[in-house]
């Protein structure tokens, strides 16, 4: 199902401290701590006679008299599923919220820029050449309020290593701030052409820390067509390099679509013999987002057209002993020989199923699909019965 994530629901009942857009962590509870109210909105889903003092704001789902309060605002039912934790952006002046974070989430991802220095066909975030330092800044001063169990967090773009000094030093203060958090970076890799940078981000030393960097096929051409930039290729194989001589954990992510699968066996082969030291190979379906959508007639292609080719290429990773999965494909779509490569990651968000998924006996253990992809999905989609059940998943 997808969330609504942000909107124009507010309804202010007085005037804001001011119009500045401010981030704030829900609190449900009218006991929480004087000395914590000051970054706390308070959440209230049911009227209340008086509204305690010393919070940022306060979120109704029922009207009551203000009183002196300011920034209180009713939401009646829009983002049912806020919650105790969750971190959020209130803009004043648009009536707006956006949920930045939520604590009982396991798929939270933060844009840092939308700037980028490649252009990718099939990007999903196109990006924008404009100033957003604040993306960063804003943050740095969520980080703080974040759960310190937070299994993960996903730092994306747009190109994060646009931000130049601020990345190593974003991911020290996470490091220091939430030491149990694991922390996946996507990023193309070109920066850490430049050794110092990539010794800068390993000297951040944060315990978790994981780079995903896409390459697309064995050759610079193919690589650099798909990025839109000549000589992107050299630079992030160099940056690779860089980053694993430093021990920054790396993780290869190869887009499958018509341009590019028919490339999975040379890459496969290609990253057997030359980076087989990297610590994760992700085989990725296609989201229909962005430049994918406006590229849509040139870059989709029928998921079990290209089963042979992931397979083989599957095969060859796993020979050469590398941890390889498959993200972003349906079971009854993937040949049986790769299910075991399969996990269910699209974000909980913006994944969903069809009428087709409801009888599945397998539905819990696929990833489903992105939201996005509803108008354009596979001709084998089904759903697989109880007699073939086991057969699947013990393939």
């Amino acid at each position: 199902m997808l969330l609504q994530l942000h909107g124009r629901d507010l309804r202010p009942l007085t005037r804001a401290r001011s119009g500045v857009p401010f981030i704030a962590q829900i609190c449900t509870s009218v006991e929480s701590a004087e000395s914590r109210r000051g970054k706390q909105l308070l959440l209230l889903e049911r009227a209340v006679d008086r509204l305690p003092s010393g919070f940022r704001g306060y979120l109704l789902r029922h009207a009551v008299d203000p009183g002196e309060h300011s920034d209180v605002y009713l939401i009646d039912q829009a983002f049912p599923y806020l919650d105790d934790g969750d971190i959020v952006r209130v803009e004043p002046e648009r009536c707006a919220l956006a949920v930045l974070y939520r604590a009982r989430s396991a798929y939270n991802s933060m844009l840092v820029t939308e700037r980028c220095d490649n252009y990718c066909i099939m990007c999903s975030q196109p990006p924008k050449q404009r100033a957003d330092g604040w993306l960063v800044d804003e943050l740095f001063e969520m980080i703080p309020l974040m759960a310190p169990d937070t299994p993960e967090l996903g730092i994306t773009g747009g190109e994060p290593a646009l931000l130049g000094g601020q990345l190593p030093a974003l991911v020290r203060c996470l490091a220091t701030t939430l030491p149990q958090t694991a922390v996946h970076v996507l990023s193309n890799g070109r920066a850490f052409a430049d050794e110092a940078f990539a010794r800068a981000l390993a000297a951040a030393q944060h315990p978790d820390l994981m780079l995903g960097i896409p390459l697309y096929g064995a050759l610079p051409e193919h690589h650099d067509y798909i990025v839109q930039r000549r000589g992107a290729f050299d630079e992030t194989i160099r940056g690779i390099l860089n980053l694993k001589r430093h021990g920054v954990r790396v993780e290869l992510r190869f887009v499958i679509h018509a341009e590019t699968h028919a490339w999975l066996p040379p890459f496969a082969r290609f990253v057997a013999r030359n980076l087989v030291f990297v610590d994760h190979v992700a085989l990725m379906g296609l989201e229909l987002m962005g430049f994918a959508r406006s590229n849509l007639d040139a870059l989709w292609i029928d998921p079990i057209d290209y089963q042979h080719e992931l397979v083989e290429a599957a095969s060859i990773l796993e020979r050469a002993r590398m941890f390889v999965s498959i993200y972003n494909h349906q079971l009854c779509v993937l040949d049986p020989r790769v299910h075991h490569l399969a996990r269910r990651a699209i974000s909980d968000w913006k994944n969903r199923y069809f009428e087709e998924c409801d009888n599945c006996s397998v539905r819990t253990a696929c990833g489903g699909f992105f939201a996005s992809n509803s108008h354009r999905r596979s001709r084998g989609i089904a759903a697989v019965p109880d007699t073939q059940a086991s057969k699947l998943q013990g393939a």
